[in-house]
C-alpha cells in the first residue's frame, strides 16, 4: 500500500481585502485540486470591511489574529492542519496545479522553497528585478513569490520573528537558508504591480533597496520600519 501523500494548508493573511478576495479565493480553487489541499486559512488582522463575510460566503476558514503579517503567519501556522504550509499573499496568484508541484518536491526530499515571480505589468523595469528570483540566493527572496515549508521544518525555525513590521519575510527565509537548503520551483508566480503604478516603479524599488542595505548593514524591526513608515507607507 502506497503511504498517503503529504497535503497542503495554505495561509493568507488579509487585511481589507474585499475587492479582490472573492477572485483570489476563486483563482485558488480553479487552479488547485482538493486531493492536495488540507485547508485554505485566511488569517485576519482586524478587517473592518467584508472581507471576513465574502471569506466566509466562499466557506473558507477565518481566524482571527493580532494586526502584523508575522503575527498572522504564527497563526496560521498554529492552526493549520496540513503537512506543509504554503504562505501566500492576495496580491499574487500562484501558477496552475501549483499544490501538485509542491507536494511532489516535498515527496522528492525538497523541504522548503519558492516559486519564481513575474509582475502583471509590461514594465521590463519590474521584469528586470522580478528575473533575478530565478537565483537561489537569498538577497533574491521575498514574500510575493509564496513560500511553501514542510511543518516539520517549520516547526524548527520558531516562527517568523515578530518584532519585524516590515521585512519579515526576508528576515525568515535568511533563517532558513542557514539550516536547510532551499529550493527555488521552476514555475512562476504572477504578483500584482499595484503599488509600483500607485507610488512609481522606481522609487518605490529604490526604497525597498534602501531597506534591504539596512538590514544587510545591521539595523533592526524598528529602524526598518521607521523607514518604511516614512518613506512608503505615507
Amino acid at each position: 500500500m502506497k503511504p498517503n501523500k503529504p497535503k497542503i494548508s495554505i495561509v493568507i493573511p488579509v487585511l481589507n481585502e474585499e475587492k479582490c478576495i472573492t477572485q483570489f479565493l476563486s483563482y485558488i480553487k480553479t487552479n488547485s485540486n482538493c486531493e492536495y489541499i488540507e485547508e485554505i486559512l485566511l488569517v485576519d488582522g482586524g478587517s473592518t470591511d467584508n472581507t471576513i463575510a465574502l471569506a466566509e460566503a466562499n466557506n473558507i476558514t477565518v481566524i482571527a489574529s493580532e494586526k502584523g503579517r508575522a503575527k498572522q503567519l504564527n497563526q496560521g501556522a498554529k492552526n493549520a492542519k496540513g503537512d506543509i504550509l504554503y504562505f501566500l499573499h492576495v496580491d499574487t496568484l500562484p501558477p496552475k496545479n501549483f499544490d501538485k508541484t509542491i507536494i511532489d518536491a516535498v515527496i522528492k526530499g525538497k523541504e522548503v522553497g519558492c516559486f519564481q515571480m513575474k509582475f502583471d505589468s509590461n514594465s521590463r523595469f519590474l521584469n528586470f528585478f522580478a528575473w533575478f528570483t530565478r537565483i537561489n540566493h537569498k538577497l533574491c527572496r521575498g514574500g510575493d513569490q509564496s513560500l511553501f515549508i514542510t511543518r516539520k521544518l517549520f516547526s524548527k525555525t520558531n516562527g517568523f520573528n515578530e518584532n519585524y513590521i516590515v521585512f519579515e519575510d526576508n528576515e525568515f527565509i535568511s533563517r532558513i537558508y542557514d539550516i536547510a537548503p532551499f529550493t527555488i520551483l521552476p514555475q512562476h508566480v504572477k504578483t500584482s504591480a499595484r503599488r509600483y503604478d500607485e507610488r512609481g516603479k522606481y522609487i518605490l524599488q529604490y526604497h525597498f533597496g534602501v531597506i534591504h542595505l539596512k538590514n544587510i548593514l545591521g539595523a533592526g524591526p524598528e529602524k526598518l520600519y521607521d523607514y518604511y513608515k516614512r518613506k512608503i507607507a505615507i
